[in-house]
């Protein structure tokens, strides 16, 4: 694993990236405010990828210093624009490293940085080739909705209602292929026992089969 410096814009990203031998794909990890790369959970699903041979680039999209403000303001984790250009700087950043530029490219969301995940699907069809919501509020992409291509996996935990109907209504108005898979006894964070084992193991076939195809 390495760690990596992302700029976007004025603002400095940190990340850590691994890449497995002969890996093929690379999962980027987008996750609302309170998670980080260094979260236990997805920490635990990027490793499950990793010994799946993908590869993984966990990073901040927000810098510590607006993270402290979101935590008293909350102004930054709805702000769907600016996470996705945090999101897209990363890809994009990955294109351009010689390590990762032939890595086909998928999308791991988490609360509001699944619906940053599936607009910047939207800005880059061609290559983002899967995407991933755990617990993910994909109804806040809105009119990105319809446009999203990439095929796309939501999961949510059976015990987390609301968020069980809004990314049900965002299915709805979602044309590409898209799937719900809903965790028996789960609640929002996935912490029963084998509950996030499961959204491991689900987002990695998921990204093992569409990320595959040429």
């Amino acid at each position: 694993m390495s760690e990596v410096q992302i700029r976007s814009g004025r603002a400095v990203l940190s990340g850590n990236l691994n890449i497995p031998k002969d890996a093929t794909a690379l999962v980027f990890f987008a996750h609302g405010s309170g998670s980080s790369r260094h979260s236990p959970r997805n920490q635990f699903v990027a490793r499950t990828l990793n010994e799946d041979g993908l590869a993984t680039l966990l990073f901040d999209l927000l810098t510590p210093e607006e993270e402290a403000t979101d935590m008293q303001t909350r102004e930054h984790r709805f702000n769907i624009q600016l996470l996705t250009e945090r999101l897209l700087h990363a890809t994009k950043w990955a294109k351009q490293q010689e390590q990762t530029s032939h890595l086909r490219a998928g999308y791991f969301g988490s609360s509001t940085g699944a619906a940053a995940a599936l607009v910047a699907a939207v800005d880059d069809p061609q290559d983002i080739g899967a995407v991933v919501s755990r617990g993910g509020r994909p109804d806040l992409a809105d009119k990105a909705l319809p446009k999203v291509q990439a095929p796309t996996l939501l999961i949510v935990g059976s015990n987390d209602s609301i968020v069980i109907e809004l990314n049900g209504q965002a299915r709805k108005r979602m044309r590409c292929e898209v799937k719900l898979e809903i965790i028996p006894g789960a609640t929002h964070l996935f912490q029963e026992p084998g509950a996030l084992e499961k959204v491991a193991q689900l987002a990695s076939s998921w990204f093992s089969l569409h990320l595959a195809r040429e």
